[in-house]
């Protein structure tokens, strides 16, 4: 049991760390120096939290962090800059918290403990990154107060009670690997994205003109999906959002053909294999809203779930907006020509009596009326 909870204390506070590192160890520190904790003689080597020099500095870290945190965009600065250091240090503790039994398995652990570090690093980052395409800035300062007390009541925890910690530990890492993909397509995306706004031009560009070719790779999936039968009219590099079975976060292609103008379709790539969605244009309404980062086109339905949105960076802009004029007209043409034509009805009653009757009919374009 003592080597179960020694075990739960080290990945405890690792994980912590991956979202304040120095949070964990001033607060940790704290505990030991003012005795709100006993430590066992298995954390023996955690008493140098405890000491002066460590309190100072991880102080003056943790009340510069408390700021900075709070401060859209400045607060994924900080997490960048923090991506090697919170793995690193996560991966530290949990070593000194065991004691180092033996070197091999202390490089093991410290490895181990650092990838827990970095997942829980991964989620909060990917976490900000969403938070920062709000129009408001008060979500920074709710979530990042809400991860502080998170760390302080887990550590709480995880003195009292490491086996709780531990079982609470390892329903939270099942969960983060579950969602951890998910997590680093959404922050590939944010720093392609970041990056393309920073290199747009500062001048307006000129107006773009329809790229009709695709990678070899897409190419494929499109002359599978169409059996090499279709002529494509534009196709435009995105990044999907919002949508049923399309996926989030993923980088394709619209694509739109001159054969079926009342289709577009989004080409994309899962791991080894390549998918395709079809939609029939003229069940949407076209918009293009442009967002801090990028232009994003949107298609509503009228169902439920009917809302499919795609993301072109800001160096497509002329792009994004020629595709969405495009999609209009080619949503509007495509309602017209599933509407019925229906033909007048006749207005007097010798008009209906003669289109109910062919032969009256005939007998009406003889008569010719005679002069008096």
């Amino acid at each position: 049991m003592e080597v179960l909870q020694t075990l739960a204390v080290a990945l405890g506070l690792a994980a912590l760390s991956g979202y304040s590192f120095y949070l964990t160890v001033f607060v940790t520190g704290l505990a030991i120096r003012f005795e709100w904790i006993q430590l066992a003689p298995q954390y023996d080597s955690l008493a140098a939290l405890g000491s002066t020099t460590v309190l100072v500095v991880s102080g003056v870290l943790v009340f510069l962090e408390f700021f900075v945190d709070k401060v859209p965009w400045v607060d994924s600065i900080w997490d960048a800059v923090h991506t090697i250091i919170r793995p690193f240090g996560g991966a530290f503790l949990a070593v000194e918290t065991l004691g180092h039994p033996n070197p091999v398995f202390d490089v093991l652990f410290g490895i181990f403990a650092g990838s827990l570090t970095f997942a829980a690093h991964s989620v909060k980052a990917a976490t900000r990154l969403g938070i920062n395409q709000l129009p408001e800035p008060f979500s920074n300062v709710g979530v990042s107060l809400a991860e502080e007390a998170m760390v302080v009541a887990a550590l709480a925890l995880l003195w009292a009670s490491p086996i709780a910690a531990l079982i609470a530990l390892t329903v939270a890492f099942s969960i983060a690997i579950y969602f951890l993909p998910k997590v680093w397509r959404m922050i590939r995306t944010r720093i392609w994205f970041i990056s393309q706004k920073l290199n747009q031009p500062p001048t307006r560009p000129p107006r773009e003109e329809f790229p009709r070719r695709l990678p070899s790779r897409f190419n494929r999936i499109f002359r599978r999906l169409n059996g090499g039968n279709r002529t494509i009219s534009w196709a435009a590099l995105c990044v999907s959002g919002k949508g049923r079975q399309i996926g989030r976060d993923r980088f394709g292609y619209l694509v739109a053909t001159e054969e079926d103008r009342a289709k577009v379709f989004f080409l994309t790539r899962s791991w080894l294999r390549g998918t395709a969605r079809m939609f029939e244009i003229e069940d949407f309404e076209v918009s293009l809203e442009p967002r801090f980062l990028c232009d994003e086109l949107q298609l509503c339905g009228t169902g439920k779930h009917q809302r499919y949105t795609f993301k072109f960076d800001r160096g497509r802009s002329s792009l994004a907006a020629r595709v969405a004029a495009d999609l209009e007209q080619r949503a509007k043409r495509a309602k017209a020509a599933s509407v019925p034509v229906l033909s007048p009805a006749p207005s007097d009653p010798e008009a209906r009596a003669v289109e109910g009757n062919p032969a009256r009919a005939m007998e009406s374009k003889e008569h010719v009326p005679h002069g008096p």
